[in-house]
């Protein structure tokens, strides 16, 4: 390999607004994150609905009382 053409290579602490912390090896010294593998709906099997100014409610009124055709 060629000296002096690669990343430097640091242990780091990703960070989750859980409030998890994951130690690890990357080329960025901190990491945050907003979800992670404690938190996520694929991994705890629990959906959370994140609604951000009603968009799930306007879309439950607009789709929610009809059925396919």
């Amino acid at each position: 390999m060629k000296q002096g053409i690669h990343p430097k290579y640091y242990e780091t602490k990703i960070k989750c607004a859980c409030g998890n912390v994951i130690e690890t090896r990357s080329t960025l010294k901190d990491i945050h994150v907003e979800i992670c593998s404690n938190c996520h709906p694929f991994f705890t099997g629990k959906q959370k609905l994140i609604d951000t100014a009603g968009r799930v409610e306007r879309f439950r009124r607009k789709y929610g009382g009809q059925s396919g055709k």
